[in-house]
């Protein structure tokens, strides 16, 4: 199970994270969200960096790709496939986020399926993101596509047995945030630690 920790605003506490040996670390390139990514460097980091973009300007999302040497663009809005297609078709490898509330839109997704190399599934709420809320994970048991997925919204660290019990061949990817939090955008070394090596352990 890879793990991504998201929402990360300070590059000491950016590179306390990166020592946990996550998967992913997710910046946060949306002004309007209190973690947002507001410094002008990142530090390098053996995770995988991913950005995360909110509807935002194409050419903006690209030139930010190769400022700060982006793996992934996460698209977190209501971007147009075409957009997505655009994007795929420049060499960007992306991961689309979902809203769930109590479906999985198969037919919906499918259209995306060609461009993306994930999907996440975060749950709908007020805010683009980080609304520290969880959506009913049996909803996944309706997913039946093969693009692999990150599960989103409202991780707490006492969730690690309810995440092993989840059986969906497609998850790949947990992606935590505002449960793991010390204040915003500045996680706790500790409890990321802690759950990271109980996701990894073999223990149930």
């Amino acid at each position: 199970m890879k793990i991504k920790v998201c929402g990360l605003k300070d590059p000491k506490n950016m590179l306390a994270i990166d020592e946990m040996q996550p998967d992913f670390l997710g910046l946060i390139f949306y002004e309007k969200s209190p973690r947002y990514y507001s410094h002008n460097t990142i530090p390098d980091s053996k995770a995988k960096k991913v950005g995360v973009f909110v509807n935002e300007n194409e050419e903006i999302i690209e030139n930010m790709v190769g400022e700060f040497g982006l793996y992934y663009i996460q698209l977190h809005g209501n971007e147009p496939i075409e957009i997505v297609k655009s994007l795929y078709q420049k060499g960007f490898k992306i991961i689309k986020a979902f809203s769930i509330f109590d479906n999985v839109d198969n037919e919906m997704l499918k259209q995306y399926e060609p461009y993306c190399s994930y999907f996440l599934f975060d749950t709908k709420g007020k805010h683009a993101g980080g609304n520290g809320v969880k959506f009913d994970w049996n909803v996944l048991n309706n997913y039946t596509l093969s693009t692999p997925f990150f599960l989103s919204g409202g991780i707490q660290p006492n969730d690690v047995s309810a995440i092993k019990a989840i059986t969906h061949t497609a998850l790949a990817a947990i992606d935590i945030n505002s449960g793991f939090e010390i204040a915003e955008g500045i996680k706790n070394i500790e409890l990321v630690k802690k759950f990271i090596d109980d996701i990894r352990s073999n223990k149930t």
